[in-house]
């Protein structure tokens, strides 16, 4: 029996605390199941604060394994200054805190369901394509929203491992919510900013 992905989560970056390895060297010899619980651990750190310029190396990493998941490919590919990045423990020790803190809760909101759904093969393509999706809306440089995509990888990830079909619809929701917040928000910020301007200068 697989262990709870937070469990999991939590070998690998003790793994990493221990002995720093490179995306590439943690890449290798990884399963589907392996690359899905990578990119969870990506976008994780996006629920904390984060050290300067880690940004676009975690979020580009979680892009390209998620749509490389989609894709159905069996060799990942990630750019040279990803493939080569280690995380550093200023990064880990934080997570692991954080991780210990939500590991009950963790527990609590997932469960073997709906297995049909959850283990077909096609549904965790199209998770990929849908994590990949989100980490996109995680990379653009809009303030404060960080945690919105975050929240919807994570339950994806924790979803596609624990074959949890029904908190997967309860992703799908709140990545439907986030894109659609997404794609209003440029209207939403116009009318905002033309409002302020009216009530200031009449």
């Amino acid at each position: 029996m697989y262990l709870k992905f937070s469990h999991e989560l939590e070998s690998l970056l003790k793994k990493l605390a221990e002995q720093p390895l490179t995306v590439r060297e943690i890449l290798d010899g990884t399963s589907e199941r392996g690359l899905m619980l990578l990119a969870g651990l990506f976008a994780f750190p996006f629920l904390l604060p984060m050290p300067p310029g880690l940004t676009t190396i975690l979020g580009g990493s979680c892009f390209f394994l998620s749509l490389q998941l989609a894709l159905g490919r069996k060799e990942v590919w990630l750019p040279k200054k990803l493939a080569n990045f280690r995380f550093p423990n200023n990064l880990i020790y934080p997570l692991l805190r954080f991780l210990k803190k939500l590991s009950h809760w963790f527990e609590k909101i997932t469960a073997p369901r709906w297995k049909t759904l959850a283990r077909n093969s096609y549904v965790w393509r199209i998770n990929g394509a849908l994590i990949a999706w989100l980490a996109f809306l995680l990379m653009l440089p809009i303030p404060l929203t960080n945690p919105l995509p975050t929240i919807g990888i994570v339950l994806l990830v924790i979803a596609t491992i624990e074959a949890d079909g029904l908190l997967m619809c309860v992703a799908y929701l709140w990545s439907i919510i986030v894109s659609l917040l997404f794609i209003l928000m440029p209207t939403l910020l116009i009318r905002l900013g033309e409002d302020l301007l009216k009530l200031i200068f009449g």
